[in-house]
């Protein structure tokens, strides 16, 4: 559908410019977009009830003629308000409708509608307000919900979706091939896409939507296939296939078991025919900068340099730090490079690098600046992989010739989305603590308990450590919490004699940076942040967290944040505030409670919420998926990513049957930097 992705959304029927922005909003500016715009549910208005069978306070759909004319009255505050009465022929039932002048014209005399509300009024006189409706000659049984925006409506999206169905081409091209779909037994475009929106059936959407979801994963994972093997094929850089005990003797502590294998993988990688590809996973406190200094310290005992990238100058300073007291001794010069790095000193670390001086350097965004060269760049190493998107993640490997590239994250990821999301990299799993490490104690209490809370949080303050306290909100809004800059006055009232710091997403890098070095240097006894904090600086003398609204984040997300104490010799404790009566929250929070296993909560949380969310602002710099679902839909996965494998085995991609596959990949991968993606 080359032509339609490429009309303005504006050519549509009823959609002006200020709408073509709400919809641009929705992630569709042309008319292609919109029909990929899927409905997030569907309402089934098939089984009609009877009004005398409605059950007061429930949803219910009714099949009913409109006895008189809707009439219009002007109430308090200026307010208009329109009354009817509708029969089904055994019963009656009033509707009440607010500030909907058309009410009158839509809402014919004698007419049969479906109608669908709640059921309000009494046991003999049943009421519906504001319900929506149908006329009984145009209604289909299924309904589409859309994932509305303020000031359009699902009922306006599902016209707009109507009118963009018209324009498509008689013979429409479809991506997949008759041969593969035939063996997959996938319906064509054209019906996926009519029927996804408006499906006669429950067994027509499951049809639609197979398609659809398998065309979505095969395009991603041909994706990430192809990124995999645009990499030159040929290891530049090898290395002898020996676990590096050298290095572990300069270690203060034995590794565990879960490191000396990690380590086992990546070296073997290191030593194989291709350039290793590998990702590290582990939970907080897992070792894997351990895992990063072994690799390190092998390919510079073999004549290569080693860089680090990390989100942040604090973090690149931590892993400086470090790393260099542990491989300085072992003769590895070791070099910090941050944008607050002073010129001179920047100049003198380019010209060491270029000669291969340094052997070692660990940075931000500023090692991938157009000054910094290698003489012999053979290991890349991004931190927190989350925070890079796929094409700054290659933009570093490419100041070397195929260096082996490492991906640390701390974020647990359940290994079938691991599979998913990092398609392109193998992985090692952390999934064994150092010993030594504290479990948290963690608390589950209500805002009236609040007042204990911070009594117990200055009791550690008392005894020289510091704490956080996290709050969801960097700005007001309608739900009556507090934004951050709030919370931070009413934390300085509770806390008089306490110095406070605030920190959030919308401040500069310089400030952020400025208020966490505070912290960490222990000048800044309380840190109120919101989640900016959650991957951050190690403070070994942070034992206590309070987290605010609880209910509103994650449990991966809460997860992260716990990370942030127990990194001491001090015991450490986590609260958690909710005013949540929600059965289903409730249970979500205490599972985090009573679990410190990030694997665990990983788990729970895909199956909770989903992948959509899995992620946060989705800073993993993937592709968006707009229908499959990993928690539901694994089975499919399982088929194309079978699929992708022998396509990409046989090369079938480059036949021309197969150019719309190739453009629906292009255009998957375009929104994302597309690094890699060679078509």
């Amino acid at each position: 559908m080359p032509s339609l992705f490429e009309m303005d959304i504006t050519k549509l029927k009823g959609v002006g410019e200020k709408r073509a922005k709400l919809f641009q909003k929705l992630g569709a500016p042309t008319a292609g977009d919109l029909l990929r715009l899927y409905p997030r549910a569907y309402e089934d208005w098939s089984l009609h009830t009877l009004i005398r069978e409605t059950v007061l306070n429930d949803i219910a759909v009714i099949k009913a003629s409109v006895l008189r004319r809707p009439t219009e009255t002007r109430v308090r505050g200026g307010k208009l308000l329109y009354r009817t009465v509708v029969t089904d022929g055994d019963s009656d039932m009033v509707l009440t409708f607010f500030n909907n002048r058309y009410i009158p014209s839509l809402l014919k005399e004698g007419e049969t509608y479906l109608f669908r509300g709640k059921v309000t009024g009494t046991l003999l006189r049943r009421e519906m307000i504001s319900p929506e409706f149908l006329a009984e000659s145009k209604s289909l049984s299924i309904q589409p919900i859309y994932p509305a925006t303020q000031g359009l409506s699902s009922r306006q999206i599902a016209s707009a979706v109507q009118n963009a169905l018209t324009l498509l081409p008689e013979q429409l091209h479809d991506p997949l091939p008759d041969k593969l779909r035939e063996q997959y037994h996938l319906c064509t475009l054209r019906y996926a896409l009519e029927t996804i929106h408006f499906p006669k059936t429950p067994e027509e959407l499951a049809t639609a939507r197979f398609r659809l979801t398998f065309e979505e994963f095969l395009v991603l994972q041909l994706g990430l296939l192809r990124i995999k093997s645009g990499r030159k094929q040929e290891n530049l850089h090898p290395v002898p296939n020996t676990f590096p005990e050298g290095f572990a003797q300069l270690l203060p502590f034995s590794l565990t078991g879960a490191q000396r294998r990690a380590i086992s993988e990546a070296v073997g990688d290191m030593a194989g025919e291709s350039p290793m590809n590998r990702l590290i996973q582990g939970d907080v406190g897992s070792g894997k900068t351990a895992v990063a200094a072994a690799l390190c310290w092998t390919v510079t005992q073999n004549g290569m340099q080693a860089a680090l990238m990390a989100p942040t100058e604090i973090l690149a300073a931590q892993h400086y730090s470090s790393l260099s007291a542990l491989l300085e001794p072992a003769g590895i010069h070791c070099a910090l490079l941050t944008g607050s790095v002073k010129p001179s000193q920047k100049k003198k670390i380019y010209e060491s690098l270029a000669t291969g001086e340094i052997q070692l350097v660990i940075g931000t965004h500023a090692l991938i600046g157009d000054k910094v060269e290698f003489q012999n760049l053979g290991l890349v190493i991004t931190d927190e992989q989350h925070r890079f998107g796929v094409g700054q993640r290659s933009a570093l490997a490419k100041k070397g010739a195929s260096p082996h590239l490492l991906v640390m994250s701390a974020t647990p990821i359940p290994r079938t989305l691991a599979l998913m999301v990092y398609g392109d990299l193998d992985v090692s799993v952390l999934d064994e603590l150092p010993p030594g490490r504290q479990k948290i104690e963690t608390y589950l209490i209500d805002p009236q308990k609040r007042k204990r809370a911070f009594t117990y949080v200055q009791k550690h303050l008392d005894q020289g450590r510091q704490g956080y306290l996290i709050c969801p909100l960097i700005d007001e809004d309608e739900s009556g919490m507090m934004s951050v800059l709030q919370y931070g006055e009413t934390v300085k009232e509770a806390f008089p004699n306490a110095t406070v710091g605030v920190l959030h997403g919308k401040m500069k890098p310089a400030e952020k940076e400025q208020v966490m070095e505070a912290f960490s240097r222990g000048e800044t006894q309380l840190l109120v942040s919101t989640t900016v904090v959650e991957v951050g600086v190690d403070v070994p003398n942070a034992v206590i967290m309070l987290i605010e609204n609880a209910e509103r984040y994650g449990l991966s997300q809460l997860h992260q944040l716990r990370g942030r104490i127990g990194r001491g010799k001090y015991l450490s404790t986590c609260i958690l505030i909710t005013d949540s009566q929600n059965e289903e929250t409730l249970k979500r929070l205490k599972l985090f409670r009573d679990t410190s296993d990030g694997f665990a909560i990983a788990e729970a949380d895909l199956k909770l919420r989903g992948p959509g969310d899995f992620f946060g602002q989705r800073q993993h710099g993937l592709p968006q998926l707009k229908i499959a679902d990993m928690t539901t839909d694994m089975e499919v996965l399982r088929q194309a990513q079978q699929c992708a494998k022998e396509l990409s085995a046989s090369h079938a991609l480059d036949k021309e049957e197969y150019k719309g596959l190739r453009g629906e990949i292009r255009r998957l991968f375009a929104k994302t930097g597309g690094e890699g993606v060679v078509l």
